[in-house]
């Protein structure tokens, strides 16, 4: 079982920059050996990707909308996954969720995932 809690949203203009933490809780598997993404989600659109980290050796990949404005990174002995926004513009504006998934495969299909945060609004202003 895991338990996935999300920090750090809030409002900023556009240019601006946030950090979002998620902490996890994990029974059995431990952390480091789950594979972590990022997904938004912004109104009347499906969730989508934006970024992973790979348990096995840390590699990253990210959609091509935030490529060299987010990092993904992650510090295993506290448990916590982070994706630092540079440079936010207004279409980064989404509810943005961190989930957990034990596996290298699929790492971009939110539908794959296997455990959930409770999602943390991001909104930035023109």
């Amino acid at each position: 079982q895991v338990q996935l809690v999300e920090s750090g949203g809030g409002l900023v203009q556009a240019g601006g920059s946030l950090r979002l933490s998620c902490a996890c809780a994990a029974s059995g598997r431990t952390f480091s050996r789950y594979s972590m993404g990022w997904f938004r989600q912004a109104p009347g659109k499906d969730r989508e990707f934006v970024a992973v980290i790979k348990w096995s050796d840390s590699y990253t990949y990210y959609a091509d909308s935030v490529k060299g404005r987010f990092t993904i990174s992650r510090d295993n002995a506290k448990n916590t996954v982070y994706l630092q926004m540079n440079s936010l513009k207004p279409e980064d504006t989404a509810v943005y969720y961190c989930a957990a998934r034990a596996s290298l495969v699929g790492l971009q299909e939110p539908r794959l995932y296997d455990y959930w945060g409770q999602g943390n609004v991001v909104t930035v202003s023109s």
